[in-house]
């Protein structure tokens, strides 16, 4: 069995590293997820980003535990006016195939519900095909609204053009 809450300030040092090992880095090589040939370094986030995210009273960390309580996964959901914004969805790379993701898509769907919100919408890298499909495959579907990679330095420079691609559901 396998439990869904949300985050608080004091899950931060479990975060990190779940997180950060999704997407960055030679321990995101282990999941299809990796961001390591796009971006070089080792961070997605830090204890400051999470910070800020947490203490907006807009948004929420989903947190995905396994029956033995091990941090597996997690989900960034932010309400904006009548759509809730996905983003950080993390699993472990050693975990990564084994449906993690496809739960927590369902709860943020609950969240967005409950929420009043009608629409999920993320931001993908548009050379994430593979990551596109999948999220196609759950329902999304592309805007046609491509806007600029604008993260921080700090969280990875990039070793090619990148730009995300905005995908978006309807619930």
């Amino acid at each position: 069995m396998f439990s869904i809450s949300p985050a608080t300030l004091n899950d931060i040092p479990e975060l990190l590293p779940l997180v950060n090992s999704a997407y960055r880095g030679e321990a995101s090589r282990k999941g299809w997820t990796t961001e390591a040939d796009l971006l070089a370094g080792d961070l997605r986030t830090d204890s400051e980003n999470l910070t800020g995210l947490l203490k907006q009273e807009s948004s929420a960390i989903l947190l995905y535990r396994d029956d033995a309580g091990t941090l597996a996964g997690c989900v960034y959901l932010d309400k904006r006016d009548d759509r809730l914004y996905l983003g950080m969805l993390s699993v472990l790379p050693e975990r990564q195939a084994e449906g993690i993701g496809k739960q927590l898509l369902n709860a943020a769907e609950g969240h967005a519900k409950s929420v009043g919100c009608h629409s999920i919408f993320m931001r993908v890298l548009s050379a994430r095909h593979e990551l596109i499909g999948w999220y196609e495959r759950q329902g999304y579907h592309k805007t046609g609204k491509i806007e600029p990679y604008d993260a921080p330095a700090k969280f990875g420079t990039p070793m090619r053009f990148l730009e995300f691609e905005v995908l978006e559901k309807r619930i």
